[in-house]
């Protein structure tokens, strides 16, 4: 029956995509169980830039999401349930945005709250409130209050691969800290600058107190991965960017399910 579902979901997305999807069963088994979808987005706008997505193209997203039955959750709620610690909602989903962009608040936020959708943004402290482009604490603090995780994105945004010792650490715990300070609780979670990272990457920022870190790898999580070096499913903006969105859902699960990538 899983094969099934997997086949008819591929067939929906290649073919049968509507903006104002409602009520579709074929999104029952994403992130069913153990796997964990999570979406990475940065920018939500009208540029047709490579890095965003139109508004109205994100507001179908989300509203598939929330017409499919899929429920939102933190990286503490994924952690945990990893962990064996809580049991996860059915289909949960992770939806994700790197930088802190001003769009993040000024078009996202209004999405999400429109339908009841929680999500998690990756901050870079340095370009907070300084650069117009970007967010304002007091922005951050009011969508906290409204279901928005913020999490750490490294203080000023480097190659991390590029940079000694010394200079990663101050990236990690320096960012972990003005967080911390300004948002008033633990920060635990990262997202790796360009999504590049390595095993000695990942040893610091577990040494320094995060209990996991996200990559731009494409794949859905599943108790078979490190959590520092989780998956995700990049969502940026394409000629066909809604047909591409149910697609990199439906591929990527058949491939998992069939035993061609993650082992």
């Amino acid at each position: 029956m899983r094969k099934i579902f997997l086949i008819a979901l591929i067939i929906f997305g290649l073919g049968f995509y509507h903006s104002q999807a409602q009520n579709l069963d074929e999104i029952d088994e994403i992130a069913a169980g153990s796997k964990i979808l999570v979406l990475n987005y940065h920018q939500i706008d009208n540029k047709n830039t490579s890095l965003s997505v139109t508004i109205s193209d994100f507001d179908a997203q989300m509203k598939f999401l929330a017409d499919s039955g899929c429920v939102t959750i933190t990286p503490d709620e994924l952690y945990a349930g990893l962990n064996g610690e809580i049991e996860l909602p059915p289909k949960p989903v992770l939806i994700t945005f790197d930088d802190g962009y001003i769009d993040n608040y000024t078009n996202a936020f209004p999405i999400l709250k429109k339908y009841n959708l929680r999500a998690t943004i990756f901050i870079i402290p340095a370009f907070t409130s300084v650069y117009p482009n970007y967010m304002t604490w007091e922005q951050l603090k009011e969508m906290e209050a409204n279901g928005i995780t913020i999490e750490s994105h490294t203080l000023t945004h480097p190659k991390l691969e590029e940079l000694p010792d010394d200079e990663i650490r101050n990236e990690l715990l320096n960012s972990k800290n003005m967080l911390e300070e300004q948002m008033g609780h633990p920060i635990e979670f990262l997202a790796y600058p360009t999504g590049t990272y390595n095993l000695h990457i990942a040893g610091i920022a577990q040494d320094l107190g995060y209990k996991g870190a996200f990559t731009i790898k494409y794949g859905v999580v599943d108790k078979g991965s490190n959590f520092f070096a989780l998956e995700r499913v990049p969502i940026f903006h394409t000629q066909t960017t809604m047909k591409d969105f149910y697609e990199r859902i439906a591929w990527r699960q058949s491939f998992e399910e069939f035993g061609w990538i993650k082992k």
